[in-house]
């Protein structure tokens, strides 16, 4: 939990820009869904921009650094998970609470309102909060996919995975395949952390750690079956204050070509803090 209150005032002091490098490990399916099956074509492909090149989406990285986040924090037991639908066999349910310092719902933002409990009585939201954290879309670096690497790939920048479910009583094969970027992809990360308050300042610490968490975890589908193993490099940190907005005064910058392991330290220094003002 984090020192906000009820009481806590927002307004902008500045926002922290991350960039930096998604760089696959092994090969990265994000799926596309069953809309864009085509004939002779993989039966999972994976989702592409309009120009057909590959991409994460900061709604599924963002997710999954929600869901670590919750994991490593204790929060995902029954008492405190919301059910987001209740359709049968599409369950969906995420932390959320009404407590002023749950740093999952300040990062990733709360809505008031009823919800339904997984476990004990619904709960009745009243504290709203904007969410703190932006992950947006990342785009493939299309010069990681290098000739050598083309020369192997079943399209021009995927590769198929073939895959057997085995029947445990005849032992007969059921084929399938999956498209996924190949290992030694890139792609370019973008996020920025809204900084609304003094207290917001330490939500970096636990974005890293999220990240962290998600080197030893697995991106995409098909993760505990060897997909999606990824890890982040080249970081260039900055922060803008209000006054970058509001009189064109210069941004400042953090760090550059870090990893997270620098941003961790860096973060951990007792005048950080200090140099994130308006």
């Amino acid at each position: 939990m984090s020192s906000h209150t009820a009481h806590t005032e927002l307004k902008l002091i500045g926002k922290l820009i991350l960039e930096g490098d998604l760089i696959c490990e092994t090969g990265l399916h994000i799926g596309a869904g069953k809309g864009s099956l085509e004939i002779g074509g993989a039966d999972n492909p994976v989702i592409k921009d309009a120009f057909g090149r590959p991409y994460v989406p900061g709604s599924s990285l963002r997710g999954k650094l929600r869901a670590l986040l919750e994991q490593s924090s204790g929060m995902a037991v029954p008492a405190e998970l919301v059910y987001l639908s209740r359709r049968r066999g599409q369950e969906v349910r995420i932390h959320q609470s009404d407590r002023p310092g749950d740093v999952i719902c300040l990062l990733f933002g709360r809505n008031p309102g009823r919800m339904d409990r997984v476990s004990g009585e619904p709960i009745e939201a009243t504290n709203a909060s904007p969410a703190r954290l932006t992950v947006c879309d990342a785009p493939l670096d299309s010069e990681s996919i290098t000739p050598q690497m083309r020369e192997n790939l079943d399209d021009e920048l995927t590769e198929v995975k073939s895959e057997n479910a085995i029947d445990r009583i005849t032992s007969q094969a059921n084929p399938r395949t999956l498209e996924r970027v190949p290992a030694g992809a890139r792609f370019r990360l973008r996020m920025v952390l809204d900084v609304f308050c003094p207290e917001d300042r330490g939500l970096l610490a636990r974005l890293i750690e999220g990240l962290r968490l998600l080197e030893d975890d697995a991106l995409g589908g098909g993760g505990s079956r060897g997909s999606g193993r990824v890890r982040f490099a080249n970081f260039r940190m900055r922060w803008r204050g209000r006054g970058f907005y509001a009189t064109g005064a210069a941004e400042t910058e953090l760090a550059a070509g870090a990893d997270l392991a620098g941003l961790q330290a860096l973060t951990s220094q007792a005048d950080f803090e200090d140099k994130l003002a308006e």
